[in-house]
């Protein structure tokens, strides 16, 4: 933990877990160094065995990734941070470093396309069976664990129908049945809500999104204590190398430093845009927890600061009208990356969720003309006036 634990969350985000070199840099140094030199040969051994603390390689000790553990660890609340070379690495080291072969696993539906293929196509070589369950279905949470089952995860807000999870509710379940809650907080990012205060065990983000902000670089993050996290996850990064570097954790760095700032900016267009798109004609509906319509609008008021900035939609006419409206946007980038300051938009069915099947993502939610948009930093204008191109040639 960082010397700013009294302080707010802005300050931290901004000053917690550096350590100034003798140079005396006011921003954070990189160190682009595979490796350390010791002072002797008995001081190696040291470091190696674990009997004195320091740098030994990059691979799992390295300034500049440190800092940002620390920074991190300190805005959700965590004891350690285990920085990794992606977000699906920090999910894949948590599975590898915590379960084992006979154990089983109770996943939300509504989680990241590829985190799905992770756990039925490659975590299930492996002996480690998944079910998964709708989201806010607390009772169907509880009916799907058996005596193996060792980790709930989920997402929430949920990608990309924004379904709201009740983390306290599941934590309980979780602890009455002596289970792991991981919670992908990639979504909110702790600005919004910070999942350990609430209950949860794990927290594990994509950097790559809000973290960084301006979709710069891939990186992962798992947040929790000293045993879990410290200890276990961390030894199978050691072994297994899932690194990050010192220059994408430099450039999260500087993310976390607004972090807070563009969280509130996000949510502010992406609600207005929501409760704009509710008015359009052809939509079947829109989701967005800040609106009165969705139906965790309560708990997502009492669980997060504030909404975020994703917003999805559902056109009547499928696929081909999904298409027509994505095309013929200038603002909005036709991408799958979101957290941006730049605002983007996806088809999911045919994107994000594609490798899911048909009948996969029926269970999620996926529907053909489903659109989702990461609202960024533009002018709300001019994001409304692309949207209605969109619509404007519907109507043609």
């Amino acid at each position: 933990m960082s010397d700013y634990e009294e302080f707010d969350f802005e300050t931290r985000a901004v000053r917690a877990g550096q350590i100034r070199t003798a140079e005396g840099e006011h921003s954070e140094a990189i160190f682009p160094t595979s490796s350390y030199v010791f002072g002797s040969a008995a001081e190696a051994a040291a470091r190696f065995s674990g009997d004195q603390p320091g740098n030994i390689y990059s691979r799992f000790t390295n300034p500049t990734v440190r800092t940002f553990e620390q920074r991190l660890a300190s805005l959700e609340g965590g004891e350690r941070c285990v920085a990794t070379a992606s977000g699906m690495a920090a999910i894949y080291a948590t599975c590898a470093a915590l379960l084992k072969s006979g154990d089983h696993i109770v996943s939300s539906q509504g989680i990241f396309g590829t985190t799905t293929v992770l756990f039925t196509n490659y975590l299930a070589r492996f002996g480690i069976d998944t079910t998964f369950v709708p989201l806010a279905d607390n009772a169907a949470w509880e009916a799907a664990i058996r005596p193996e089952t060792r980790m709930l995860f989920l997402e929430t807000p949920s990608n990309p129908l924004t379904e709201i999870a009740d983390i306290q509710a599941l934590s309980t379940l979780a602890r009455s049945n002596d289970c792991l809650l991981v919670v992908d907080n990639c979504f909110c990012t702790p600005a919004l809500q910070q999942p350990l205060s609430l209950g949860a065990d794990i927290v594990i983000h994509s950097a790559t999104k809000y973290l960084d902000g301006q979709g710069r670089c891939v990186g992962g993050a798992v947040i929790g204590d000293d045993e879990l996290v410290g200890k276990d996850v961390y030894g199978f990064l050691r072994t297994a190398g899932p690194t990050m570097s010192p220059f994408n954790a430099w450039i999260f760095l500087k993310g976390l430093e607004t972090l807070s700032l563009r969280m509130r900016a996000h949510c502010s267009s992406a609600l207005s845009l929501a409760q704009w798109l509710e008015q359009q004609p052809g939509i079947a509906r829109v989701h967005h927890p800040g609106l009165a319509s969705h139906p965790q609008h309560e708990l997502a008021g009492r669980q997060q600061s504030d909404y975020g900035g994703i917003v999805s939609f559902e056109l009547d006419g499928g696929q081909p009208e999904a298409w027509i409206f994505i095309d013929a946007l200038r603002v909005f980038s036709i991408t799958a990356n979101l957290g941006d300051t730049k605002s983007t938009v996806t088809h999911p069915a045919t994107t994000t969720h594609g490798r899911l099947t048909p009948e996969q993502r029926e269970a999620a939610g996926i529907s053909d003309g489903l659109i989702r948009l990461a609202v960024g930093l533009e002018s709300l204008d001019d994001l409304r006036a692309d949207l209605a191109c969109g619509f404007a040639v519907l109507q043609t």
